[in-house]
């Protein structure tokens, strides 16, 4: 530095900490209790911080917290200078002990449910110095929090515009159709574009991922009905094609985990190849200083898929199971 030259002060990470958490929960008792804070501490927290960017970071009222346009962009930059900091002090930890501490996965509706249950005891098995944090939510939403800095990780499928990241394959997951046993697509060996005229094809909304991979099947069905549903769940879809409502496409991992086993739907294999199949994989940020680690959790996953995970095939029956489980070496 030179020498005749003033220093502006800099705000520290407590401070930092503080205003995300307000920004988070919008509620300065909540705020505070995450952070493990009393509320007053955390009050003059802000205050401080509004004090030396001489700018409010947020505005108060007896009912409700609003953080100010300015102070969402200090918030946005926070996000990235804490989880900095946070990899700072980790990167000695993890020198020595490559996948330990925390580590925050965000997965997809159509994967976690059906793949979490089996997979986490053997990454823990394999890490037990991992700390796994997991979030469940859409594409686009896990994608935006991990640009955001608010996740290590995504698990999802491909494929899937993700740009500004790195992706590591794992495993493909097929797509069949699920239909009633009493619809004359029950009667078929497999299903194709002409089967299903006439059909109503149950799916989820266009922003998830499942409705993307359905439309290379679609793709010859001008002017059939194709009714989304506003959620999440492919419970919900099995339900609907149980009472004959319709047909939906549902991906092989949550077939054999067990999807189908409370109802009375069947499925058929899709004749087409195109858009029959999704691939699973891992996204993360693109110049990660953790991405060695990203990878060998990857191989990891890939070497257990191998082992556990039954591939369905061209079967007119109700599939497999989960393969039994195995020591991964």
């Amino acid at each position: 530095c030179l020498r005749n030259e003033r220093l502006n002060p800099l705000p520290n990470l407590r401070q930092l900490r503080y205003l995300v958490a307000l920004a988070d929960h919008l509620h300065f008792g909540e705020a505070a209790e995450a952070c493990q804070v009393t509320q007053s501490t955390l009050s003059a927290g802000i205050q401080e911080l509004e004090s030396l960017l001489g700018v409010p970071v947020a505005e108060r009222t007896k009912r409700s917290v609003m953080i100010t346009p300015v102070g969402r962009r200090i918030v946005e930059r926070a996000r990235f200078i804490l989880r900095d900091a946070e990899e700072l002090v980790e990167i000695g930890v993890r020198a020595a002990n490559p996948l330990s501490g925390r580590l925050e996965l965000g997965v997809i509706p159509t994967i976690g449910p059906f793949l979490l249950p089996k997979l986490v005891p053997h990454i823990i098995g394999l890490f037990p110095d991992m700390r796994l944090i997991l979030r469940e939510d859409k594409t686009a939403e896990l994608l935006e929090r991990l640009h955001a800095g608010r996740l290590d990780l995504v698990l999802m499928a491909f494929p899937y515009e993700a740009e500004g990241c790195e992706t590591f394959m794992l495993f493909s997951d097929g797509y069949r159709l699920a239909c009633n046993p009493d619809d004359h697509l029950a009667a078929l060996e497999s299903v194709s574009n002409d089967d299903v005229r006439g059909v109503p094809i149950m799916l989820l909304e266009k922003d998830h991922c499942l409705h993307s991979h359905a439309l290379p099947f679609l793709k010859g069905l001008s002017g059939q009905a194709v009714t989304t549903f506003q959620g999440t769940s492919l419970y919900t879809l099995v339900a609907m094609v149980a009472e004959g409502l319709g047909a939906t496409l549902v991906p092989d991992l949550a077939i054999a985990s067990g999807l189908l086993n409370e109802s009375n739907v069947i499925t058929r294999p899709l004749a087409e190849s195109e858009g029959a199949v999704r691939q699973i994989g891992l996204c993360w940020r693109k110049n990660s200083s953790r991405a060695a680690e990203f990878r060998e959790l990857g191989a990891a996953i890939r070497n257990w898929a191998e082992s556990h995970i039954a591939p369905l095939g061209n079967v007119s029956s109700r599939p497999s199971d989960w393969l039994p489980d195995r020591t991964v070496s």
